[in-house]
């Protein structure tokens, strides 16, 4: 090559360098551009404080503040607790900012969310209280962000419809510990029910609906909403009245394998694995080892725990993995002692889901619309005989 020869230059490298970028890399790329125009905000946030009085009651926490640093003896509530009890009183809280909603330039509102339970909260612009710059870093806040507000509770003359808690918070502090980037839903869209979409198309509207693929794709945020928070609880509820109830019957709770040599019960498919060169397979029941504890006088056992059947199925309600609750007893003189604790042990569960459970019921009926269980104190026993004649009276042949 002479001298007079120039090496060429690729006047798209920088391109080139972008296409060679992996989706994941773009994406990681995308965030820190995000996190730096939330810093921007913040920074910008910040500078206003300086020149308000009453900077110190309001602003992004310093990450450095959010360490482990000495127990501050703080008195936190709990927004499920937020009631008409507590008027007048002085609370902390900390939730996401479900919704932030402007009036004017000298108050905006803020609702809180924790565990499914809201409490609209309220600023407004008062001499040596709140400014109007707390007011407008609080309408700069991000959807879902994690808040901390301290205030006083009041009690409106009217009904409040837009939260769970039938009381406002009038606030005189409040502080950003993390705020959130945009979300690919809100929690609004994702909690909607199918009637109220329909219903809503019918009269020329049109609303989002989250479908199955993006509830899972980003399931972190769907479990926020209030039926699916109730839904959890609901499980745990029933998963421990179930454990209680069996305990005071003089039962006792064994763990059982879920990773065994071979099948479980006959006639369900299984997940079959190897185990360092050997067949092995994922329990289908803890029905064999339930069994061997009663052999090993065990008496009375309960199992809670993973269940696993490999079953092919056109049901939308069909699970290749659920929790099984599972018990085995000795029978002493009849089969009818089983009878006697299964219809306890259903009673005792629905009725503790009716006394410690309605707010959970009623956010999941909302969005997934059901009937009230109903249920007698003593469950209705037929004969096989009884059942026979029933259908045969009905016209079935038998």
């Amino acid at each position: 090559m002479s001298s007079e020869e120039e090496v060429p230059q690729n006047p798209n490298s920088e391109e080139n360098a972008e296409k060679k970028l992996s989706k994941k890399d773009l994406a990681k790329l995308e965030r820190q551009c995000r996190r730096q125009e939330a810093a921007a905000a913040a920074s910008a946030i910040a500078a206003v404080n300086i020149d308000d009085p009453l900077g110190v009651n309001y602003g992004e926490i310093p990450f450095n503040n959010l360490q482990s640093k000495e127990i501050s003896c703080k008195k936190w509530t709990d927004v499920k607790d937020l009631a008409t009890d507590l008027k007048d009183e002085s609370v902390l809280i900390r939730g996401r900012a479900q919704t932030i909603r402007a009036v004017g330039k000298k108050m905006a509102f803020v609702v809180v969310r924790k565990e499914g339970f809201t409490v609209q909260c309220v600023l407004t612009v008062a001499q040596d209280v709140v400014s109007p710059q707390m007011v407008k870093f609080a309408t700069s806040l991000s959807r879902e962000s994690i808040i901390d507000i301290e205030g006083v509770v009041s009690v409106p003359a009217q009904s409040i419809t837009g939260a769970t808690q039938q009381v406002e918070i009038q606030v005189r502090k409040l502080y950003c510990v993390n705020r959130a980037d945009p979300l690919p839903f809100t929690i609004e869209d994702a909690s909607r029910s199918e009637a109220e979409i329909e219903k809503a198309l019918q009269a020329g509207e049109q609303l989002a609906r989250v479908h199955q693929d993006t509830r899972l794709n980003f399931r972190y945020i769907d479990t926020r909403t209030p039926a699916n928070q109730g839904i959890f609880s609901i499980r745990y509820q029933i998963k421990n009245k179930f454990s209680q109830f069996l305990l005071s019957e003089g039962f006792r709770e064994i763990d059982t394998p879920t990773f065994i040599a071979g099948y479980s019960e006959g006639g369900s498919a299984v997940f079959k694995l190897d185990y360092k060169g050997k067949p092995a397979c994922l329990a289908q029941s803890p029905q064999l080892h339930k069994q061997m504890a009663v052999s090993g006088d065990f008496w009375r056992v309960f199992v809670t725990g993973p269940v696993y059947r490999a079953e092919d199925s056109n049901t939308h309600r069909h699970l290749c993995e659920f929790r099984g609750l599972d018990v085995e007893m000795e029978i002493k003189e009849h089969y009818s002692e089983v009878m006697d604790i299964i219809d306890r042990l259903f009673v005792a569960i629905f009725d503790h889901l009716n006394e410690n459970c309605s707010k959970e019921l009623e956010v999941i009926k909302r969005q997934y619309p059901f009937e009230n269980l109903k249920y007698l104190p003593k469950t209705l026993r037929l004969t096989f005989e009884e059942g026979v004649q029933m259908l045969k009276v009905r016209g079935d042949e038998c």
